[in-house]
């Protein structure tokens, strides 16, 4: 429950964070001062927040977040969220735990209509920081990166293998938090 509320003020910091920036290009210049003030106060928080997040992780769950931080794309932000808002990690199998954070392809299929599966439902949050952990992974992980050029060349929309990648970065991290193993590309071929 402390990872829990630790990740949700940081998130909450990194929102507001969001719209002092925001507010700061259409501010007149009289406010701009103020602001300034402002986003530098929330940049202080955000690294105070980080810092009791990562003191909390490495007390507690030292020796899983070091295996998930082994997989290339997943940062210290990432593991954070994994462990506070997916403690199923590691004792779901790959498909309860895709359906859990709604990255598992769903129908909504009625009589004789049929349509094109999609995502939906799920947790948010851990979505929201799969998919952010997914856009680095492709580009820095091998093994996902040539899921995605797979899934690319078959003549699949950027963001179906986007969300492709999503689902196999979660199986992936799953089979590491089950296992107590570290990053092995070789056991995670394409």
């Amino acid at each position: 429950q402390r990872l829990q509320a630790l990740v949700l003020r940081r998130r909450q910091i990194v929102q507001m964070l969001t719209a002092e920036r925001q507010r700061m290009r259409i501010s007149h210049a009289a406010a701009r001062p103020s602001i300034e003030r402002v986003i530098e106060f929330l940049k202080a928080e955000l690294g105070d927040s980080d810092a009791e997040v990562a003191d909390h992780v490495q007390r507690h769950h030292a020796e899983l977040a070091a295996a998930l931080s082994s997989v290339p794309g997943i940062g210290a932000a990432s593991v954070a969220v994994l462990l506070a808002q997916l403690p199923e990690l590691g004792k779901l199998d790959r498909r309860r735990v895709a359906a859990l954070v709604g990255v598992a392809p769903l129908n909504r299929d009625s009589g004789q209509m049929r349509g094109q599966r999609s995502i939906w439902g799920g947790r948010a949050d851990v979505r929201r920081t799969l998919y952010m952990a997914t856009l680095t992974a492709v580009r820095h992980n091998p093994v996902l990166a040539a899921h995605y050029e797979h899934l690319l060349a078959a003549g699949k929309r950027k963001k179906v293998a986007l969300v492709a990648c999503m689902r196999k970065l979660l199986t992936i991290l799953n089979a590491i938090a089950k296992h107590g193993s570290t990053w092995n590309p070789s056991l995670h071929h394409a």
